[in-house]
């Protein structure tokens, strides 16, 4: 019998400018998955910072996609400053932490699954939004 190793299973942390449609989301969203060859039922949930958490965009992508969005503080997301691949003064001066999109898929993730997760997508820039990704097995 031959082992298949399972797809990961993703949970997409997202960080925007205000304004940002669900379109632009979304359009960066089919991007990674397509060139790191993910899938749709690989996706479990969304996750952003509490500041965002009346945002169009992002509460429209999830309506979308039929997935939970979950809104951390930037007191939750602080810990993870040490895993991101990249520390943002400015994300930091603007929403006290140092990265929205990585530190809200790590939070998430880590919520949702005890054993290890691991940062799988680090930040993509898009126009009006970053994406990030983190999973598990």
């Amino acid at each position: 019998m031959i082992a298949t190793r399972a797809a990961p299973t993703l949970v997409v942390g997202l960080g925007c400018q205000k304004g940002c449609p669900a379109s632009t989301l979304r359009e960066l969203l089919e991007q990674v998955l397509a060139a790191h060859r993910l899938e749709h039922r690989q996706l479990a949930a969304l996750a952003s910072i509490d500041l965002k958490r009346s945002e169009p965009g992002l509460l429209q992508l999830a309506e979308q996609l039929r997935l939970p969005l979950t809104c951390f503080s930037s007191a939750q997301l602080a810990p993870y400053a040490l895993r991101l691949s990249h520390r943002s003064q400015i994300a930091y001066e603007r929403t006290g932490c140092y990265g929205v999109a990585e530190s809200a898929a790590l939070a998430m993730a880590e919520q949702l699954h005890p054993a290890p997760v691991q940062l799988l997508i680090t930040r993509q820039k898009y126009a009006q939004a970053t994406l990030a990704m983190a999973a598990w097995r």
